[in-house]
């Protein structure tokens, strides 16, 4: 059975070229009306330029697909209210939100400014919150919706002179695991992907060595993630050169005692960060509080006895 997505609107950021152009060609080429946002800018987020967001409408028109262009900022709240605004003037409803728009100012953290550090999160972390802010209450008044946010495998693991960088994008999974939780009741689910692909983002790099790893290997786990047949919320997804994998936050058991010193920890160490047997709580439908449960249940048979 093709997945489709007939009588969708979404909305892809970022779209005019690289991974987000990939997601709006094959929401399209499913059916889906597509909102095209992209100002145009460099890849440091200077300048703007209509042509690429025009260019992904064109093609998609040709194709016989449905799509307008947004050139609006999403650095802003206004420009992300604008971008949102389009959906809802031109088709009358979202259902699909990707936010993919991104930037890159790379410097080592001594010398980085608080200017790239900014620009940086106003388009990645802030940008992410600018279009989600707007979008999410008439998907929760419609009962229905698909968000992706894009983190990095520099937000998971963090990588050199991308201080910037890295911090949105490990921004991005605390914001995604709250739009999952207040968006259950609402049938609005969220989740992030960690792209790996070669765009214009690579530029400067040695990609010699790299296995083929287009946006076409990307995309259909998006896809996937904003269909209706979404089965999940509040996850992380790895898509890089063919593998997909889904990336989860563990914990160790960890240890308990009814006090410590420096020197129990010291003692101690090895086994509260053993991870033979890790522990992990998905956000949906309380992993807060499971946490917090599970800590307090180690303590509480303890609690009293001599």
């Amino acid at each position: 059975m093709t997945l489709r997505f007939d009588h969708r609107v979404a909305v892809v950021t970022g779209a005019g070229r690289g991974l987000g152009r990939a997601y709006a060609q094959l929401l399209a080429a499913r059916g889906a009306k597509v909102v095209v946002n992209d100002p145009g800018g460099s890849l440091t987020g200077g300048g703007n330029d209509p042509g690429p967001a025009h260019s992904v409408v064109d093609e998609i028109l040709t194709a016989g697909g449905q799509a307008v262009a947004n050139t609006d900022t999403v650095a802003t709240a206004e420009g992300g209210q604008a971008v949102i605004d389009t959906a809802l003037e031109a088709y009358g409803r979202i259902d699909i939100l990707i936010h993919n728009a991104g930037i890159v100012r790379r410097g080592a953290l001594r010398d980085m400014t608080y200017e790239d550090f900014d620009a940086v999160l106003d388009v990645h972390l802030r940008g992410a919150f600018h279009v989600v802010r707007p979008a999410f209450p008439p998907m929760c008044d419609a009962g229905y919706g698909r968000v992706v946010l894009t983190s990095s495998i520099g937000g998971l693991y963090g990588n050199h002179g991308v201080a910037n960088y890295a911090a949105a994008k490990a921004g991005i999974l605390g914001l995604c695991n709250v739009v999952a939780l207040e968006g259950a009741a609402h049938g609005v689910t969220c989740n992030a992907i960690v792209p790996g692909a070669v765009t214009r983002m690579a530029e400067g790099l040695d990609m010699s060595a790299y296995p083929p790893m287009g946006p076409e290997l990307v995309a259909p786990v998006v896809g996937w993630l904003t269909h209706e047949n979404c089965s999940v919320t509040g996850e992380v997804y790895v898509a890089i050169a063919g593998r997909v994998a889904r990336v989860a936050v563990s914990e160790s058991p960890g240890v308990y005692r009814p006090e410590w010193t420096i020197e129990e920890v010291d003692a101690n160490i090895d086994a509260i960060r053993d991870m033979s047997a890790p522990v992990s709580f998905p956000v949906v439908p309380d992993g807060h509080g499971a946490h917090i449960r599970y800590s307090f249940d180690r303590a509480a048979p303890r609690v009293g006895t001599s």
